[in-house]
């Protein structure tokens, strides 16, 4: 990390924000390991939120599975797998937790307006003000199968439905004036009259005429996440989110890049230009000497990234079956096979596989990589590594240089992957001054510094209305 003089530093008060990322279908996290534990039991879940709770974190973040992944029909049998209904296991979770906050991942493309924001509504209020939603989207077939949809969507058609459902969304949940309930048993009636609004709403996606059922919690609204990383999805993000995951948490520079543009975005849509969290996911490997956690890491990269794994990686690359090679062993031979993405295994397949084939040749020969090394090196890199002195001096010099408000969480084992963060990396960040000491609110919007819901806001304020 290079050293500033303390005055240089732009956001010198900035708290690093940590969430936990429960990912329930990949690789990434280890099964073979005698501490793994099951992705289902409810043990399990309790026992990740109630450590990140310990450690401080803002939110305890569910991935949603809508299918899982297969490859020419057959089911991907590689892949840690289990995803319960994530607003029925949050609920279950905001009885034996009492701060974190409770993120869903529900797609805008597969489900309705009036239903998905009663549910979250309803988890909102059982939670008291944690709840928030990961707003994704799809145009695959490979999940609309699902719907006898098909792909459904064209891609350019998402944001338009994900856009229109938000604000079909946040009709309901201001469907409740304040204050709507009466307080006192004299009352000439339970609500007073008109607090409750029909939502009338016609567009090109919905249609919606009804009364909405439940008032809102104590923060307004669930709190909005969104991760598209297309110059759509950063519009997007920039218009409706009040949080970030990105894939930009590995590099520096590439980090603060891309929490400048969507500042810059923010901007230009009318919002202060820290509005937003920008949350990168991340794997963080600890050791207690730099040589330990880098010895870590490359065990658990060979977990994460076994032999078959390796093979299933590749072979989806060169279209080919590679199944009885030897992943110790060299790059295969035959040039791949360009085939059109079905949208089978997500979107998995690049457009064009001879380019990325070359690389990996290129790299593999300078570098004397076997084939499944060449996956390790070459694939996504995930994650930070060190002790947690070091660990802590990076996190508050990207923190207070405005590269990032924080990171989600992927533990490479459930359910024990947060111990080392919370023992022995919070300690540090705390005593640098740049991680909470406490809980200073109850919901996930005072967690995270946010202002009011963007529908609750005035024109006159400089900021934007909804």
């Amino acid at each position: 990390m290079t050293r500033t003089d303390p005055l240089d530093v732009p956001r010198p008060d900035a708290q690093l924000h940590f969430g936990v990322f429960f990912q329930g279908v990949n690789h990434w996290t280890i099964w073979s390991d005698p501490a793994s534990g099951s992705q289902i039991a409810p043990a399990n879940f309790r026992r990740v939120a109630q450590t990140a709770e310990r450690g401080l974190f803002d939110a305890f973040f569910l991935g949603e599975g809508l299918r899982l992944r297969e490859v020419d029909g057959l089911i991907h049998e590689l892949d840690v797998a289990g995803r319960p209904d994530a607003i029925t296991q949050l609920a279950a979770l905001a009885a034996v937790t009492d701060r974190i906050g409770l993120v869903s991942t529900s797609n805008t493309t597969f489900n309705e307006p009036a239903d998905l924001a009663r549910r979250l509504s309803g988890l909102d209020l059982l939670s008291e003000g944690r709840a928030g939603w990961n707003v994704v989207t799809t145009d695959n077939a490979w999940t609309g199968a699902n719907f006898r949809r098909g792909g459904y969507l064209d891609h350019a058609d998402r944001y338009r439905r994900a856009e229109e459902f938000l604000t079909v969304a946040r009709a309901l949940w201001d469907g409740w004036a304040d204050g709507a309930v009466s307080g006192a048993v004299g009352a000439p009636a339970w609500a007073a009259p008109g607090a409750v609004d029909r939502v009338r709403h016609r567009g090109t996606q919905f249609d919606v005429d009804l009364a909405p059922t439940l008032p809102r919690s104590g923060q307004g609204h669930p709190v909005i996440f969104q991760a598209g990383d297309s110059g759509e999805g950063r519009d997007f993000a920039a218009r409706n989110a009040d949080v970030v995951f990105s894939a930009h948490g590995n590099d520096f520079d590439d980090a603060l890049a891309f929490a400048e543009d969507l500042r810059r975005r923010l901007l230009a849509v009318g919002r202060p230009e820290d509005d937003l969290r920008i949350l990168p996911g991340t794997e963080i490997i600890i050791g207690a000497t730099e040589a330990e956690a880098l010895e870590k890491k490359r065990w658990i990269r060979l977990q994460q990234v076994t032999p078959a794994t390796a093979l299933g990686v590749a072979g989806l690359l060169w279209g080919l079956d590679l199944s009885d090679r030897d992943a110790d062993g060299p790059l295969p031979k035959e040039d791949p096979v360009v085939a059109e993405n079905d949208g089978s295994f997500g979107a998995r397949r690049v457009a064009d596989p001879r380019v990325v084939v070359a690389e990996w040749r290129e790299k593999a020969e300078a570098n004397g990589w076997s084939l499944r090394e060449t996956v390790i090196a070459l694939g996504p890199q995930r994650g930070h590594v060190g002790t947690p002195a070091g660990l802590a001096d990076r996190f508050a010099h990207w923190v207070r240089h405005g590269a990032v408000d924080g990171f989600n969480v992927t533990p490479y084992l459930i359910p024990d992957g947060l111990d080392d963060i919370v023992d022995l990396l919070v300690p540090e960040l705390q005593e640098r001054g740049v991680y909470p000491t406490e809980y200073t609110g109850r919901t996930l919007r005072e967690h995270l510094g946010l202002r009011e819901p963007l529908t609750h806001r005035s024109t006159t304020d400089g900021r934007q209305a909804g």
